[in-house]
């Protein structure tokens, strides 16, 4: 499926989302795929496994940055990143049985839990 996109458009939502990933670690779900969804046009379920393949580099180059300066607690990394990577292989099976508009329920109901926790915990 190809699309024309806006080259402007992607590369401003890019530059954003790699802001908020290296400043809260965060960025993938919580700005790129609303972007891709309103400014986009991309479908939700295509949004989110984009979402899941940009965040690699995006990641990659913020540990790059993390790991130089000392930051990172490698036990709890390795502990994290096997229950991680569980979790992600059964959410990439069950994306697509999901409709857009339960995944946007789903996703929107994640971000306030979110928000509401961020603001009071």
């Amino acid at each position: 499926m190809t699309m024309k996109i806006n080259l402007t458009k992607v590369i401003l939502i890019g530059f954003i989302t790699g802001i908020c990933n290296g400043i809260f670690g965060s960025g993938g779900g919580t700005v790129l795929v609303p972007c891709m969804v309103m400014f986009l046009g991309v479908k939700e379920n295509r949004a989110h496994a984009t979402a899941i393949s940009v965040i690699l580099p995006l990641s990659i180059i913020s540990v790059l940055f993390y790991f130089y300066k000392n930051m990172i607690d490698w036990g709890l990394t390795l502990k994290v990143a096997l229950g991680s990577s569980i979790g992600g292989y059964i959410g990439a099976r069950i994306l697509n049985k999901f409709s857009d508009r339960t995944l946007r329920i789903i996703f929107g109901i994640s971000m306030i839990i979110a928000s509401v926790r961020m603001v009071f915990w």
